[in-house]
């Protein structure tokens, strides 16, 4: 855990997302679930967050019941131990309206921390996921969806064939990420790319979502496969014991076996079936 996100140490952010006292500044409106925007308070001063309360989790049909943050949390722990810095630091806590995860903000590159009237989103997709007409594709862009828009002109749906994607949708396989949408990759600092809203993961059931598809059949690279060989000796160790205080047996073996099959296929899946990539997809 020697990630830098948003120009702030890892292991800093994880101590002052715990410790800090939690207070709320406003709400993004457009999430399905309450989704605060907070700053945590403490001795080095406020650090921008995320918090989303157990509280305010809406049922599903296909997820237990209080569980979202709790996969937050899984998710953040899993792709920490990648090495990859795909996901914000992410914690579990008690907070002004209950327990919930509380993920560090991903604060505009070079922006000081600004009062909630005045924050800027990131830019959603990264500059490496859009949505244009079938002509403009660029070259090393990678096709996943034709359409048409509400005016009945040809659209696509693409992403960039980049390292920093290949990894979060490396990711999303082993978290069996049913919501990769395009507005949940998000810009960092000095280049990077980060992974947000990973309350739909670890199902036990095949759920896979993504805008990634672009990838989908490609072999895995060497360092992909040593990275998925040290997951699965961590969720057989320290990893593996976090994870079962976070999600059901079920679903600890379920990841494990995840990494299995991906190891053994040597290559990304394809989309197979329908509802394969999250609507709406940004």
């Amino acid at each position: 855990m020697n990630g830098t996100f948003a120009g702030v140490a890892e292991q800093d952010a994880l101590a002052r997302l715990v410790a800090g006292e939690i207070e709320v500044r406003g709400r993004l409106v457009d999430a399905s679930n309450a989704t605060l925007y907070a700053v945590v308070d403490g001795a080095e001063g406020e650090l921008a967050c995320v918090y989303k309360p157990v509280a305010g989790e809406r049922p599903l049909w296909d997820f237990p019941d209080e569980t979202l943050a709790r996969r937050e949390v899984a998710s953040y722990a899993v792709s920490a131990a990648t090495g990859w810095n795909v996901v914000p630091p992410t914690v579990f806590r008690d907070g002004p309206l209950g327990p919930g995860s509380v993920q560090l903000w991903l604060q505009q590159d070079g922006a000081e921390p600004a009062d909630p009237d005045e924050v800027v989103l990131p830019s959603a997709g990264a500059g490496l996921i859009d949505i244009v007409a079938p002509r403009r594709v660029a070259d090393g862009w990678h096709t996943v969806l034709q359409a048409e828009d509400g005016a009945g002109r040809p659209v696509a749906l693409v992403h960039a064939d980049d390292l920093r994607l290949r990894h979060i949708a490396v990711l999303d396989v082993v978290l069996n990420n049913a919501d990769r949408k395009g507005g949940h990759v998000l810009p960092g600092w000095s280049g990077a790319v980060h992974g947000v809203d990973h309350g739909l993961t670890f199902h036990e059931e095949p759920k896979l979502r993504t805008v990634l598809w672009g990838f989908g059949g490609s072999h895995l690279l060497a360092e992909e496969r040593e990275v998925l060989a040290g997951l699965l000796a961590d969720l057989n160790g320290s990893l593996g014991a976090l994870l079962g205080e976070l999600l059901s047996v079920e679903e600890v073996v379920a990841t494990l076996e995840r990494i299995e099959q991906l190891l053994q296929a040597d290559r990304l899946p394809r989309a197979r079936g329908h509802r394969t990539i999250p609507w709406p997809p940004f």
